[in-house]
């Protein structure tokens, strides 16, 4: 029997993963042991190695190619094995799904024998290729009608909410119809091509679909943005005047996408006035939003100039930095706490420091040490949220901030209250180091209870951070500067520096927080307290 290899979850946020490299091809021996493919998720790139013994018989993604966690992504066996039944279950998960799940199909059979009878075809609909995935565009079709399709030929190349992936036909024929452009998008489960016999009437299957298939939403059936496809769609009229202007547009037999129709009545729009772009000039959502009516006032002075842009993609860290940062700004109450640092003192001890030791340390590694040393006379701070409890941690794992070329990852410094500066310092050089060629392990970037991120070296003063959850606070370090201050009741030229502390009000309070920001200033402003 073999076995089947899906795409791993390498990291707690691992939703997708992109195979930078194989290392073994279809008909190789593989060992358990072996490294079979060099795979990237949206922190790092790791080699996967193999848990089973045999022939590798097929591989699901391709070098360069995404796919969603769980995706079928190799089969390992002998080569006795069929494989055929894995291949098409897998296949099944990207195409529309079952009739229980999302739609309801009304069969009409004499109209199904009116286009099954003459030939045989297959209706390749939009596929859903992740799972949230609502809507995709035809980026690039590689076949055009009357080419002929096998088995395993790449049709088009389609781009999803998460990545631009090679959609493959499972189907042999004749391209007999495309319903989706290049350029254009189409919802999930609209029909995207027609692969068939040569010689069948398109026409009759297209109106045998229409006829057999009606689609009603279980998630919500007045949804405007996913009534574009239906084929049957019934709403209240506004006005009577409204329904005026669609009963007008009904009677001259006007083709439009039922939600053309429905933003056109909103609008006041009378459809007789629109050209349509879609197919054999159906009108579209897109004409209705572009429609301007020539009859209306228009500018007296119009503005000269030329907009341009550029698009790039968003590569799996961005995603994952939106979706955890959003989550934790609009899920945990933040407020924030700022205090300054008289920094003499500590100037001072740092450069005698690296006069008289080996290892070089930065002021980054000496508020981590004081920090994690604050944090353990303020255990409410070092803790975080859950629904039913509180949870407060006696050791101190504490996260740094670290840009990298496409966003920012933590690596995380375990037990930093234990650690001397130098092994703090050597601990972040070789971690940051790693981050930035995305070799760090997913156990170096998991579990921190507190972080600190530093744009001091950047030159900003102040500013404040979104909490790395699950933590419940994030310290904000901004540049050291030069100003004006009082010592001694004389004004003098002193170093200063800002911090600003970002907590979650439901774990940490503006008193606990404060005691803790005055524990590491005494500690900043007098740092023998580090050799104690």
């Amino acid at each position: 029997m073999p076995d089947v290899i899906n795409m791993p979850r390498l990291s707690d946020t691992m939703e997708e993963g992109t195979v930078a490299k194989w290392f073994k091809k279809v008909g190789d021996t593989v060992k358990e042991g072996d490294i079979l493919a060099e795979i990237e998720t949206d922190k790092a790139t790791m080699e996967f190695e193999a848990f089973h013994e045999g022939e590798l018989l097929y591989i699901g993604v391709d070098e360069g190619e995404t796919a969603v966690v769980d995706s079928l992504l190799a089969i390992i066996g002998s080569k006795e094995d069929d494989i055929s039944s894995y291949i098409n279950n897998a296949s099944d998960k990207v195409t529309i799904e079952t009739s229980e799940e999302k739609i309801n199909i009304k069969s009409d059979e004499t109209s199904e024998k009116k286009a099954d009878d003459k030939s045989n075809f297959n209706i390749v609909m939009m596929p859903r290729l992740s799972d949230t995935m609502e809507e995709g565009s035809v980026a690039k079709w590689f076949k055009k009608v009357g080419d002929r399709v096998d088995e395993g030929d790449i049709l088009a190349e389609i781009e999803t909410d998460k990545a631009t992936m090679e959609f493959e036909s499972f189907y042999s024929g004749q391209l007999l119809y495309i319903g989706v452009n290049d350029g254009e998008s189409a919802k999930v489960d609209t029909i995207l091509a027609i692969i068939g016999d040569e010689g069948i009437n398109v026409q009759d299957v297209l109106d045998s679909q229409n006829k057999t298939v009606n689609i009603v939403s279980e998630e919500n059936p007045q949804d405007d943005e996913k009534s574009e496809n239906l084929n049957e769609l019934k709403f209240d009229k506004k006005s009577k005047d409204n329904a005026d202007i669609l009963e007008k547009d009904t009677n001259l037999r006007i083709f439009a996408s039922p939600l053309a129709k429905k933003i056109a009545l909103d609008k006041g729009i009378s459809l007789s006035k629109v050209n349509g772009s879609g197919d054999g000039g159906r009108i579209i959502k897109r004409d209705i939003e572009n429609f301007v009516d020539d009859h209306r006032e228009k500018r007296v002075t119009e503005v000269s100039g030329k907009e341009s842009f550029t698009e790039f993609p968003n590569s799996q860290m961005r995603k994952t930095i939106a979706k955890r940062l959003s989550l934790s700004k609009f899920s945990a109450p933040h407020y924030y706490l700022g205090i300054e640092f008289n920094m003499d003192n500590l100037i001072s001890f740092r450069a005698q420091h690296n006069n008289l030791m080996d290892s070089k340390i930065s002021f980054n590694d000496i508020m981590v040490k004081l920090s994690a040393k604050s944090l353990k006379l303020h255990p409410k701070v070092n803790a975080k949220w859950t629904e039913e409890n509180i949870i407060q941690y006696s050791h101190v794992h504490m996260g740094v901030a670290v840009a990298v070329e496409d966003g920012l990852v933590v690596p995380v410094v375990k037990f930093a209250n234990e650690l001397s500066l130098e092994e703090i310092g050597n601990t972040i050089k070789d971690m940051a180091s790693r981050a930035k060629s995305k070799k760090l392990k997913p156990t170096e970037i998991e579990g921190s209870t507190f972080t600190i991120s530093n744009l001091g070296m950047f030159g900003i003063t102040e500013f404040t951070s979104i909490i790395n959850q699950p933590n419940s606070s994030i310290l904000s370090v901004g540049a050291i500067v030069q100003k004006p201050i009082v010592k001694e009741d004389k004004i003098v030229i002193g170093n200063t520096m800002k911090v600003t502390l970002a907590c979650d009000h439901r774990v940490v309070d503006g008193a606990t927080g404060s005691e803790f920001l005055n524990t590491l200033k005494k500690f900043i402003e007098n740092p023998i307290g580090i050799l104690l």
